[in-house]
């Protein structure tokens, strides 16, 4: 079962730049409007040929610490918060050029890549595209983690994570899928990392680019950099998380999705359970 909504692109051009999270490399990003049927798709614009990279779930590579899309040409990584405010806005159709291999952090939420795309705004294309309807539950587990969905009336997201840690703790938050919603609650939310972690994390070669401007960060007892956005931000920021992961579908479904100390793996392999579910069901 699957309800149709409009499909959208950018009214305009939007330039972005930063420092990847992970490569710590510069890079330059610009979102250009699409036509109906041409669909989110990543354009390597620093290697030969310029390859193109689609938003599908098929084109997962890597899931630590952040989700990198690939082909046997390209690969570009932390797509989820920018996924995520394009999948808010219904943004359906848009070229995203990129000069490096990693989509610039910002400053760790998906406001400014919101603010960016709200000044040149969007428009309806002709065509739609399918929302999957959960008609009955589904679940995917790892241990005590969790991703489940469960029929629902309206699309709504709800997180639970629990830290060992003071700052952060036991949270949980939930929130409508509605623009209003979603955008004042949830979008402004940034990405965080533990002080114990920070130094092996480099030593892996991660968060390269990761500092106090774009990521709060807490030890045991404390945040580093406050005032933090929200008092339970971290959750908050795990829904961007979720929603920019789930997008891969090509549109989040009519369900209640709750998930509990998950992950960018856990996130996907639901995706792809849900994918397989309702192929399985229009092959019937």
């Amino acid at each position: 079962m699957a309800i149709a909504i409009p499909r959208r692109t950018l009214a305009g051009p939007v330039d972005c730049a930063g420092v990847g999270l992970h490569s710590g490399a510069e890079v330059n990003v610009r979102l250009e409007p699409a036509v109906s049927g041409r669909d989110r798709i990543f354009v390597r614009t620093d290697l030969p040929g310029t390859p193109e990279i689609p938003v599908q779930l098929d084109r997962v590579r890597e899931t630590l610490l952040s989700t990198e899309l690939a082909t046997d040409q390209a690969n570009i990584r932390t797509v989820e918060h920018l996924l995520a405010v394009l999948a808010g806005l219904g943004v359906t159709d848009v070229q995203i050029a990129i000069d490096g291999p990693e989509l610039p952090l910002l400053d760790g939420s998906g406001a400014e890549w919101l603010a960016a795309i709200a000044a040149v705004g969007t428009v309806e294309l002709l065509g739609a595209v399918s929302v999957p309807v959960l008609t009955e539950p589904l679940t995917v587990s790892e241990g005590d983690a969790f991703v489940t969905a469960v029929p629902a009336e309206e699309t709504r997201l709800s997180y639970g994570i629990d830290f060992d840690l003071a700052p952060i703790g036991n949270q949980w938050f939930s929130v409508r899928w509605r623009p209003d919603d979603w955008e004042r609650e949830v979008v402004p939310a940034r990405t965080f990392g533990l002080a114990p972690q920070i130094e092996a994390l480099r030593q892996q070669g991660l968060i390269r680019g990761g500092s106090l401007e774009n990521a709060l960060v807490c030890d045991r007892d404390r945040w580093l950099n406050p005032p933090l956005r929200f008092s339970n931000e971290p959750v908050r920021h795990k829904l961007l998380d979720l929603a920019g992961d789930l997008s891969l579908l090509g549109a989040l479904p009519q369900a209640h999705i709750l998930a509990y100390k998950a992950s960018h793996r856990l996130h996907v392999r639901f995706a792809r359970e849900l994918q397989a579910r309702m192929a399985s069901l229009v092959s019937r």
